[in-house]
């Protein structure tokens, strides 16, 4: 599984935490019969932005996309 180090603008420690919470989410998609796409569609992400989808690949992007900052919305 490939490794991703914590991007420069990222607390390491949400980091750490948006990983756990990824792979947790990956691991009952995969138990229950999914595929990493449908991880990444849970979360409002697309595939196709991903090339050579894979388990380690989903995590990771769900993990930035969990760091990343709130949009604001309007009212």
């Amino acid at each position: 599984m490939a490794h991703v180090s914590t991007p420069d603008h990222v607390n390491p420690v949400q980091w750490q935490h948006a990983q756990g919470i990824a792979r947790q989410t990956c691991a009952r998609f995969f138990r229950d019969g999914g595929t990493p796409a449908d991880a990444l569609n849970a979360f409002g992400l697309s595939a196709g932005e991903i090339s050579d989808l894979d388990w380690s690949r989903a995590v990771d992007s769900i993990a930035q996309d969990l760091c990343s900052a709130p949009q604001r919305r309007a009212a």
